[in-house]
């Protein structure tokens, strides 16, 4: 179940919303009345009740916004209590003992800690069970991915149920696989940008993009990792996947710094984790820590996609070569020699995992090729690595090819105002390819368009890859346009001009 929070700070406004969420389909409420800066109205709060009602008045040092004094914060808690209104109230552990159980009003015992994940969270854990709760609740700010595993195996110690998760968006995996721990709920937020609480998901994401209602111990986890991963879109393309093959599977994003990565790989092998799409910056790392590599990961160093395997450790495979080649020669077609690349002069902006990953599979394909990087001594190392040739990244508007391919960040969103080649590079004919999906029209794309280029946006890549990560974790035939019209769907507010036509 999912307890959906609601925080305004108008009367008017809180009850909006809780009929907005009945209607979406909540279950259980919490009501962060100490949002609420004026003295509460109860008999206004409860004048529509469509489901059980959590009562929160949080005090600032632990993320809420109660401002009164803290006399006056108990006494409401117990009025709350003696009302028999709300079928729950919230109480901090430090106060607990001081409020005692009245009526029929269930306790969610409660720790929060902004700041840091406490060495002795384990001690306090055993005084919250002895507090006489009917669920304890514990949420500590992630110092590391691993944290997410130490709370949510709390669950597993006691009898009592327990919702215990990570704060931030390190702590992000926890609020989704906490049912598979056997908690009786997670929490959501009505509306995430109310400030709820720090890396609180939204109601909407955690019926819709993760489904937390059908995962159980029984579910499948995968993931992806990398540092940032909040934007990233493949938890959205392959849970759509999942559910359309009916697979009790969730695809979770973890947020790795790079630290950090060895230590999380060998740590998430007690969930399991069963697949993991990589993503920046760890694409070439992750390489020396499989013992098994597909040859094009030999070749290029860099995966995106690692399965665990026989040996307790990885199968490191790279898919975003294949998917480019396709997603180009897709967007080639109609053009005189279509989709051979030999002999065609391509530039190459960026020196990552990705840039990396197309250049080997372009040269392999007899293109002639130019390597440009903001880090210029990037560019070069790699140019001289794979046997072309490195352009100076402020000479690269200057370069005369047929094909300009985008394998850095510039445009993505939020920089959605930022291209990384001037217009005056774009000549009809030529053929422009980003890998930036999100937007999926990025200002590159459609300044190529607008002067008569062939245009190749990041959706087609991301999907080609995922559908084969996709084929990987699951040995299945990937939805791929329903993963597709997800992805479409999701970007459309990101769109600003109108997506390309299907490859024919």
């Amino acid at each position: 179940m999912i307890c959906v929070s609601i925080g305004r700070t108008r009367h008017k406004m809180l009850l909006a919303e809780i009929h907005e969420a009945a209607k979406q389909g909540a279950q259980m409420i919490e009501l962060r009345l100490d949002f609420i800066p004026r003295a509460l109205d109860f008999h206004r709060i409860l004048e529509y009740k469509p489901c059980p009602f959590v009562a929160t008045l949080r005090r600032q040092q632990d993320g809420g916004r109660f401002a009164g004094k803290e006399e006056q914060r108990l006494m409401l808690m117990r009025q709350i209590i003696a009302s028999g209104q709300f079928e729950w109230i919230d109480l901090e552990t430090d106060v607990a003992d001081q409020i005692r159980r009245f009526g029929k009003t269930k306790r969610i015992i409660s720790y929060h800690n902004l700041k840091e994940m406490p060495t002795d969270l384990e001690r306090i854990f055993v005084k919250m069970i002895n507090q006489d709760p009917d669920v304890v609740k514990i949420a500590v700010r992630a110092e590391h991915p691993l944290d997410n595993l130490r709370v949510m195996e709390l669950s597993q110690k006691t009898k009592v149920p327990t919702v215990a998760f990570c704060l931030g968006d390190m702590g992000v995996p926890s609020r989704i696989l906490a049912g598979k721990f056997g908690a009786p709920f997670s929490y959501a937020a009505f509306n995430k940008e109310r400030g709820i609480a720090p890396g609180i998901l939204s109601y909407d994401e955690m019926k819709h993009v993760y489904h937390y209602d059908q995962i159980n111990s029984a579910t499948q986890v995968f993931a992806v990792i990398g540092d940032p991963v909040a934007q990233s879109l493949s938890p959205l393309v392959h849970n759509v996947a999942f559910r359309k093959l009916g697979m009790n599977a969730v695809y979770v994003p973890i947020r790795v710094p790079r630290p950090d990565l060895e230590s999380t790989l060998d740590g998430m092998k007690r969930l399991p984790i069963h697949g993991y799409s990589v993503t920046i910056p760890h694409k070439e790392t992750v390489v020396e820590m499989a013992s098994d590599r597909e040859g094009l990961v030999q070749a290029c160093k860099s995966a995106n996609t690692l399965i665990p395997n026989v040996e307790k450790s990885f199968t490191a495979y790279n898919t975003d070569s294949e998917a480019a080649i396709q997603a180009l020669q897709e967007g080639m077609a109609g053009m005189v020699g279509a989709g051979n690349l030999a002999g065609r002069t391509i530039l190459i902006l960026g020196a990552g995992g990705t840039a990396r990953t197309l250049a080997y599979a372009l040269h392999r394909r007899g293109a002639l090729l130019y390597i440009s990087n903001r880090t210029d001594n990037k560019a070069q190392h790699l140019a001289e690595e794979i046997g072309c040739r490195y352009c100076d990244w402020t000479a690269r508007n200057a370069v005369v090819a047929e094909i300009f391919i985008n394998c850095t960040p510039v445009g993505m969103h939020p920089n959605v105002d930022e291209s990384p080649l001037h217009p005056s590079v774009f000549k009809p004919g030529i053929v422009v390819m980003d890998v930036v999906y999100h937007p999926e029209t990025t200002l590159l794309i459609r300044q190529a368009r607008e002067r008569g280029c062939r245009t190749i946006t990041g959706v087609s890549m991301f999907i080609h890859q995922a559908a084969r990560q996709f084929q990987l974790f699951t040995n299945c035939e990937p939805p791929v346009q329903d993963m597709t019209s997800a992805l479409r769907r999701a970007l459309s507010p990101l769109t600003v001009a109108e997506h390309e036509p299907e490859p024919v």
